[in-house]
């Protein structure tokens, strides 16, 4: 019963973190169609406004009015009222698409992620949350501070790792990144370690030499573990809509990125991002996190997080 009690619990925390986008874009919509009692041109014009708001991306909206349009046109669709479920039944269907959880069981060992995304998104306390899921699920995690760029960033891990009791390798400040994966895989790899999750710098998306130093980076684990990194993760803060699609394309251009944690969806009416991240990028959705504590972040369900952004 435990399992499904803590699902319920982050259900009921889930549609707290959505309420801004529940009420930017479901209420409105559901005021806007309630006691209409034909669907016009102009009621479809405005809920096309109410989903650009919520920062769906303008190509995932036209698909979206295109669908309605069609079912209107095929006579599926004829109440306004309906057009909430319709609405609900697409986007499950988009997100469904991209939810994959990551198949850690088919990869050689160490299961190594390579976390990437700009400051402020929420990267290090990502990973520190990733641990914790990895460690109530029975692996064993070794940490690695490779964003040397900052002291405080080193410091954040390891203040994170001391918490979820998890070991870490670092080294100096300003030291080689690349020098602090290879002695994190081979520390890895000599105590049969499960999972290496590795933090890099995020200094500005734009900056090429970020870029080179993160490519590096990914040759030194192909290396020294071939087929590795078996993730690379990209972090995307959901406040930043649209901005963080554009964020995705950039590192997308330069690395492999092979799925996304979605964060600080609790302080957004921009929760719709998500739509256009998995419409537009196809990447899977690994995780989204919903606030501060440690399991706040959570493996993307769609069924879950359409079913919390919907319903009251």
């Amino acid at each position: 019963m435990e399992p499904q009690k803590n699902k319920f619990g982050f259900l009921k925390r889930l549609k707290k973190g959505l309420s801004k986008t529940h009420s930017t874009v479901i209420k409105r919509l559901d005021e806007l169609t309630f006691g209409k009692r034909e669907i016009s041109e102009e009621l479809l014009e405005n809920i096309e406004e109410i989903l650009i708001t919520a920062d769906l991306g303008m190509a995932t909206v036209q698909n979206l009015m295109e669908r309605i349009r069609w079912k209107i046109d095929r006579k599926e669709l004829q109440q306004p009222e309906k057009i909430h479920d319709t609405l609900k039944d697409e986007i499950r269907d988009i997100l469904a698409k991209q939810e994959l959880p990551l198949n850690i069981a088919a990869a050689s060992l160490p299961f190594t992620i390579l976390t990437v995304g700009v400051n402020g998104t929420g990267k290090t306390t990502t990973i520190a949350k990733m641990a914790q899921i990895f460690k109530n699920q029975g692996y064993s995690v070794l940490l690695a501070a490779a964003d040397t760029f900052r002291a405080a960033a080193i410091d954040q891990l390891e203040i994170w790792a001391e918490r979820v009791n998890c070991p870490i390798i670092k080294h100096k400040h300003k030291a080689d990144p690349s020098a602090v994966v290879f002695d994190a895989l081979k520390s890895a790899q000599a105590k049969k370690i499960d999972i290496l999750i590795i933090d890099t710098a995020g200094r500005l998306h734009t900056k090429a030499p970020l870029m080179e130093e993160i490519k590096k980076v990914n040759r030194i684990i192909n290396r020294e573990h071939p087929g590795a990194p078996h993730e690379t993760l990209l972090v995307l803060d959901a406040t930043t809509g649209q901005n963080a699609v554009a964020q995705a394309k950039m590192f997308q251009e330069s690395l492999h990125i092979s799925g996304i944690a979605l964060t600080k969806l609790d302080g957004t009416a921009k929760g719709g991002v998500i739509v256009a991240i998995t419409e537009t990028l196809q990447i899977p959705i690994r995780y989204i996190g919903v606030g501060e504590k440690i399991d706040d972040l959570r493996e993307f369900d769609a069924e879950s997080f359409v079913e919390a952004l919907f319903e009251d």
